[in-house]
């Protein structure tokens, strides 16, 4: 992390800035499992403490051992019960059915590049660019992630180089040049410059 800082401080004064302001990094880090994608699923689009309670409910009922096998034991008004929607109820389904049939293997994907883990968990159902981009920075702490879709990053970009509008992905795409090769960290930096949430 120290080589991170470092690299971003010395090439960007507006994120040295921002380093300096925020303080050390402090990656919420969690393992690469079903569990942490099945959390990251039924996150999306909630805020943070309705989806913890769901989730919180989903964990007990699927037990100590949150696999995929013991997720697809659950019936769909059990899941409903939890609080999940139809729509996360089929993506988490949807997920536990290819880890099932050994189309999605957790164990493989350190060994695998990013960019062919992102066109590998993007096959699921409700897993877009963006969720797979938060698996590879918070469960395979892959060091060079760029999320230039990210709302919250556009927007801390916005406000940290004082732009006039919200950047668009290709316009954050030029500015992460000069953060490579730790965009995740730059990213990190980003989010809690805006006191936002940076975890899955």
């Amino acid at each position: 992390m120290k080589a991170a800082t470092q690299h971003l401080r010395k090439s960007d004064p507006v994120m040295a800035r921002i380093i300096q302001a925020v303080g050390p990094v402090q990656l919420a880090v969690r393992k690469p499992t079903f569990e942490t994608l099945a959390r990251s699923i039924t996150f999306q689009q909630l805020s943070g403490k309705a989806a913890g309670t769901i989730f919180s409910r989903l964990r007990q009922l699927v037990g100590p051992r949150f696999t995929g096998a013991a997720f697809l034991k659950l019936t769909p008004e059990e899941l409903r019960a939890c609080g999940l929607s139809r729509q996360k109820i089929a993506s988490l389904s949807d997920l536990a059915e290819r880890v099932a049939r050994r189309e999605i293997n957790f164990r493989k994907l350190p060994a695998m590049p990013d960019e062919e883990i992102i066109a590998h968990l993007s096959q699921v159902r409700g897993v877009g660019v963006w969720t797979a981009q938060m698996f590879l920075i918070f469960a395979l702490e892959r060091p060079d992630v760029m999320p230039a879709g990210d709302l919250g990053i556009r927007n801390a970009i916005r406000k940290a180089y004082g732009l006039t509008g919200i950047p668009k992905p290709t316009e954050v795409a030029v500015f992460a040049e000069k953060w490579r090769p730790y965009c995740s960290i730059a990213s990190w930096y980003l989010w809690r410059s805006l006191d936002g949430s940076a975890e899955i």
